[in-house]
């Protein structure tokens, strides 16, 4: 398999939201796009077995906000690796009631969408809900959307295993292992974000060359959240 050319395809990122009940649920998606324009109507593919994809189907709408290029990583972190079974996302994050119930999310965004499910598809692993837009609005006009390159190019981010563009592990080590050759690389067991000691971590403001040993004992992956210990040499 070709890795590399799978990379080639452009994504944004995406907050998708959604409300049934009292229950709220919410994830980062990079699979989300505009599939008509009278009406104008998206589609969006959820894992089975997200929390999300269940109240989607409980409550026939959705939302989604458009993530910025300076969004908060742990905002992504809490709604890209975390399950709302047993995590309030929403817990510290600015959000207004929609016109179908859902909760729409402001905080690191530049736009966001309101919809209501016309039809849905089962797709092996993952449900496509295409929905019809009822409301929408501009956040940060002048702020850029963040898109997959970004993340993965410059902020060292991949896909969470329930994402439909989630590759495995060994086919994207072995895409990269003539690269890290000449490079101690550290990986996150969690999201496979990867330190490399050459550039360090910007994000977190540790300068290039600092060893992996020599990090603060409290610094945290700047994707997911996760701690030293859950960091393996490549």
């Amino acid at each position: 398999m070709d890795v590399e050319s799978y990379f080639k395809i452009s994504y944004g990122l995406y907050l998708v939201t959604t409300q049934s009940g009292n229950q709220k649920g919410g994830y980062v998606a990079n699979t989300l796009f505009q599939v008509t324009a009278n009406p104008p109507q998206f589609a969006i593919s959820c894992n089975k077995d997200n929390y999300t994809t269940d109240l989607i189907k409980k409550s026939g709408v959705f939302a989604f906000s458009v993530l910025s290029e300076k969004a908060s990583l742990s905002l992504v972190s809490n709604f890209g690796y975390k399950s709302g079974r047993d995590f309030d996302k929403f817990t510290g994050v600015n959000y207004f009631t929609g016109k179908t119930g859902c909760p729409i999310v402001t905080d690191s965004s530049v736009a966001w969408f309101e919809c209501k499910v016309t039809s849905s598809y089962e797709v092996g692993t993952h449900v496509i809900f295409i929905g019809e837009v009822i409301d929408n609005g501009s956040i940060e006009e002048k702020v850029k959307s963040l898109t997959y390159t970004y993340y993965r190019e410059v902020l060292k981010g991949y896909s969470p295993k329930n994402a439909p563009t989630y590759i495995e592990k060994q086919n994207v080590e072995t895409l990269f292992s003539e690269q890290k050759k000449a490079l101690d690389v550290w990986q996150c067991q969690l999201c496979h974000y990867e330190y490399e000691e050459e550039k360090g971590d910007p994000i977190s403001g540790i300068d290039p060359g600092t060893l992996f040993i020599d990090l603060p004992d409290d610094w945290l992956c700047p994707i997911c959240g996760a701690g030293k210990l859950l960091f393996e040499k490549e």
